[in-house]
């Protein structure tokens, strides 16, 4: 599949479409990217580190990175050579050398002895010369002033020596960043605000090869919540703001609950910025007040994107979004698709959908909205034919960052066409949900889970049949190699359904397999059940899963082997004989929009009139 979707804003005189700006205006390009006297050179390192050591210096030499593109003169030469020796020295202290030496030669000579307009030959010849020296070790360590331990677990912060502020363990000076930031956070999760490092004391034996530190913390008063003012709105009804952020006057001062007010005023979509912080000082009676300070975006989305695989053919779609309708973050949004677009052209064979949905934030509480959706839509698919209305109202509660439930009541009116005729269906029901999103990025997540379990008890009238329907689907992520370079992922989902006989339930409640988000090499829901005749229909029980690895070859490209399985049943959950097994190979190309992605997949154990492969294109990855 192939999904595009550039956003056009208005008034925007640019917009970014798959990493590509478009009618950008050339006169905003910074004019330091344009090289007057460009200064060509060879940059080579020599260091008595190895490993990590050496690694860290190398990456640290903006010359050694850069060296492909010419300075600007000799004077820009010899910038980038005196940032180095900041640069190398600060990794040299990061990975806890700090009797190092380092050396630049531009040209056989010391880099910071040259003046700004040497005459440099050109290409001339760059060599850092780096000797890291012993590695230190912590020697005395010490924390004044440390904050008592935490009564409630959600305070507890983790103690600096786990991680690596302690005697005998290597000096790296990030660890006392480390430990000062978490000396500070220890205070302010037990309600000190304005808990700070006043005093820090570093000190380096070289006879000893050891580093001695004090750290001073002043905690401060404890604070309670005060007063929550807001600047900046325009269209929002700034006590809705201020209401959404959670922060309840009185209560004990918690860095989480601004970290969860700041989630909150961002998930409703409507500032282009928003940050919140105090107003002032801790006042003598503990109070400390906080101000909300937004920038409200435009009021109106829109964008359009396109699908497209070998199999399912060619399908655009597109979208309006409307924010903040009555000054309370109002969201509608409208959208619209023409799918099932093959050559030749048969109108016929088109799939069209609409819909509309309506979501009003902080129905119940700041963590609750109200959402209400209307469609309609034609679907002609090799199963059957389906023309249906849908309507639903419901609620969704974010619980925590990563949890989210949802219920809602719905009405459906559809008409059928298949190998049992024509059938009409009236359906009236109960949806519910659970999400857990603990991925470090939906688009494409190299470390963590993502869970999703439905339950649909529902009640056809046509017939007289009460039905309920249910699935569940795990993804987990693992990172195997540094840098995230190499990541295996996988995919699990099973769904039943309960309830009368299969040719009287709507075949869009039943369970089908095969597609560019299921079992790729197989057409678009054409895995199912033998039906009458020759026909596949769907069944009551379906298995499927997904295996993936994927290596970055570069920053840019990555390259993705898999295997993906599923079978439906009948009657009982099916048996291994009726699996299906799709495998292939793709292509990412990374984009700021996420990875752009190419799959070739070739199905297994095909039956009569499955493809030889099947391609699918779109953004993001598979899963």
């Amino acid at each position: 599949m192939l999904a595009l979707a550039p956003l056009l804003v208005p008034g925007a005189s640019a917009f970014e479409f798959f990493g590509i700006k478009l009618f950008e205006d050339q006169s905003e390009i910074d004019a330091d990217a344009v090289i007057g006297d460009p200064q060509t050179y060879t940059a080579t390192l020599e260091t008595t580190a190895t490993g990590d050591v050496a690694n860290a210096i190398r990456g640290a030499s903006a010359l050694i990175a850069d060296q492909a593109t010419p300075a600007s003169g000799a004077a820009g030469l010899l910038a980038r050579a005196r940032s180095d020796y900041r640069r190398i020295l600060a990794a040299l202290y990061n990975q806890g050398y700090y009797g190092g030496a380092i050396s630049i030669l531009v040209g056989g000579k010391e880099a910071a002895n040259l003046p700004v307009d040497a005459d440099l030959p050109d290409p001339v010849v760059v060599v850092l010369k780096v000797d890291a020296g012993p590695l230190f070790r912590f020697g005395n360590v010490k924390i004044t002033n440390r904050a008592p331990v935490a009564s409630e677990t959600g305070d507890v912060v983790e103690q600096p020596e786990i991680a690596g502020f302690g005697a005998g363990l290597v000096a790296r000076a990030t660890v006392v960043g480390r430990a000062e930031q978490l000396a500070v956070d220890a205070w302010r999760q037990q309600g000190y605000a304005e808990a700070a490092v006043v005093d820090r004391q570093v000190v380096a034996d070289h006879g000893r090869d050891t580093v001695d530190v004090t750290i001073t913390v002043a905690p401060g008063r404890h604070a309670t919540v005060g007063p929550v003012g807001v600047s900046g709105t325009n269209r929002m009804d700034p006590d809705f703001v201020a209401q959404q952020t959670g922060l309840i006057a009185g209560a004990d001062y918690d860095p989480d609950d601004i970290a969860r007010a700041e989630k909150r005023l961002a998930r409703l979509d409507v500032f282009r910025a928003m940050r919140i912080e105090a107003a002032g000082a801790i006042g003598n009676d503990g109070v400390l007040p906080f101000n909300v300070i937004v920038e409200e975006q435009a009021e109106r989305r829109f964008g359009v994107g396109a699908t497209y695989s070998t199999i399912d053919g060619l399908g655009i779609e597109g979208f309006h979004l409307w924010r903040n309708l009555f000054g309370r973050a109002e969201r509608l949004r409208l959208d619209a698709k023409v799918a099932g677009i093959n050559w030749p052209i048969a109108t016929e064979e088109f799939d069209y959908a609409f819909g509309g949905t309506f979501t009003k934030p902080g129905f119940l509480n700041p963590d609750n909205d109200l959402v209400a959706a209307v469609s309609a839509e034609r679907s002609v698919l090799p199963a059957y034919t389906e023309t249906s209305a849908s309507a639903r109202v419901g609620l969704t509660q974010y619980l925590f960052d990563q949890l989210t439930l949802d219920g809602s009541a719905f009405y459906e009116r559809s008409l059928f066409e298949d190998d049992f005729g024509t059938r009409n269906f009236s359906l009236a029901g109960l949806t519910g949900g659970l999400i857990w999103d603990a991925r470090d990025n939906p688009q494409d997540a190299t470390e963590g889970f993502y869970v999703n379990v439905t339950a649909e008890p529902f009640y056809e009238f046509y017939y007289g049949n009460p039905a309920f329907r249910t699935t569940a689907e795990v993804r987990g992520y693992l990172s195997v190699m540094g840098d995230k370079q190499l990541v295996l992922a996988g995919r699990a989902k099973v769904g039943a359904l309960v309830g009368p006989a299969i040719d009287e339930i709507p075949p869009d409640r039943l369970f089908f397999a095969g597609g560019g988000g299921s079992v790729r090499g197989y057409g678009f829901k054409s895995i199912g059940v033998d039906g009458p005749g020759d026909t596949v229909t769907g069944g009551k029980y379906l298995i499927e899963g997904s295996l993936e690895a994927r290596y970055k070859v570069t920053n840019d490209i990555g390259i993705v082997a898999f295997v993906d399985g599923g079978y439906v049943a009948a009657e009982e959950f099916p048996g291994f004989d009726q699996l299906r097994l799709g495998v292939g190979a793709g292509v990412r190309y990374y984009t700021g929009l996420g990875p752009l992605r190419l799959d070739v997949a070739v199905p297994l154990n095909k039956r009569p009139g499955d493809p030889d492969y099947a391609l699918y294109v779109g953004i993001g990855q598979a899963f």
